[in-house]
C-alpha cells in the first residue's frame, strides 16, 4: 500500500564538487610546499699545504708510513699493526732515549681515516705529542 501517491520518491546522490575542491586544494598545498632542487652531493675539497721545511732540527723524527692496504712502516722498516698499544710499544722502541720526538705520518691518499686515527692513538698512548704529517705540492 502506497500511501504517497503523489509524491516521487529522490535518490540520494553523491555531491562530488566538494571533494574536487578539496582535492584541489591538497594538490595545489603539496606542489607550493615540494621543493624541486636537486640535492648535491657532499663534496670535499682537501687543503693543500706549501710550507718550508724548519732549518733547526729539535730531534730526529720518527717517520711513519701507511699506504691503502693498511701495510704500516716505522723510519722505512715494515711494522705489523696488532693494536695501539702494541704500536705504542712500537713507536717507544723507535723514539729510543728522545723524550717527545715528532711523529711525521706519511699517510697515502686513499689510506683508511681509521688507519690514521690508529697511528695517533698510538703516539698518544706511547706519550707524544707532537705529531705532523706530510703533504706534496699541488702539481699545476
Amino acid at each position: 500500500m502506497n500511501f504517497q501517491r503523489g509524491r516521487n520518491r529522490e535518490e540520494p546522490e553523491i555531491n562530488l564538487i566538494p571533494m574536487i575542491d578539496v582535492l584541489l586544494v591538497v594538490l595545489i598545498f603539496l606542489m607550493v610546499t615540494t621543493s624541486y632542487g636537486k640535492f648535491s652531493e657532499l663534496q670535499i675539497n682537501l687543503p693543500q699545504a706549501a710550507g718550508e721545511e724548519s732549518k733547526v732540527p729539535t730531534s730526529k723524527p720518527i717517520m711513519v708510513a701507511v699506504n691503502a692496504s693498511e701495510q704500516f712502516a716505522v723510519n722505512g722498516a715494515p711494522a705489523a699493526f696488532k693494536d695501539v698499544n702494541d704500536f705504542a710499544q712500537l713507536l717507544r722502541k723507535a723514539a729510543g732515549d728522545q723524550t717527545d720526538p715528532t711523529i711525521v705520518i706519511n699517510a697515502d691518499a686513499k689510506a683508511l681515516h681509521q688507519s690514521v686515527i690508529n697511528i695517533m692513538e698510538s703516539a698518544r698512548i706511547a706519550g707524544y705529542g707532537r705529531i705532523t704529517f706530510t703533504t706534496q705540492n699541488q702539481t699545476k
